[in-house]
């Protein structure tokens, strides 16, 4: 996958996470797509590069609403 191509599976998982979940702060949607990105950028097989990035980044998001603010 040409980082062409990497640069729009990060752009169209924070896209989607943002409409998703309004409510959040787009920093954080994007550096949690950034984060779930760099976890599987080297990945073999990446057919499913896009979901597995989305789904990750779903992860890191639901972790950080339910860590408690200082």
């Amino acid at each position: 996958m040409a980082e062409s191509e990497d640069v729009l599976v990060i752009l169209h998982v924070a896209e989607r996470l943002m409409k998703t979940h309004p409510q959040l702060d787009t920093g954080l949607v994007a550096a949690s797509v950034q984060t779930a990105y760099e976890e599987l950028r080297y990945a073999r097989v990446r057919t499913y590069l896009l979901v597995l990035t989305e789904r990750r980044a779903r992860d890191l998001l639901s972790s950080d609403e339910q860590t408690p603010s200082p």
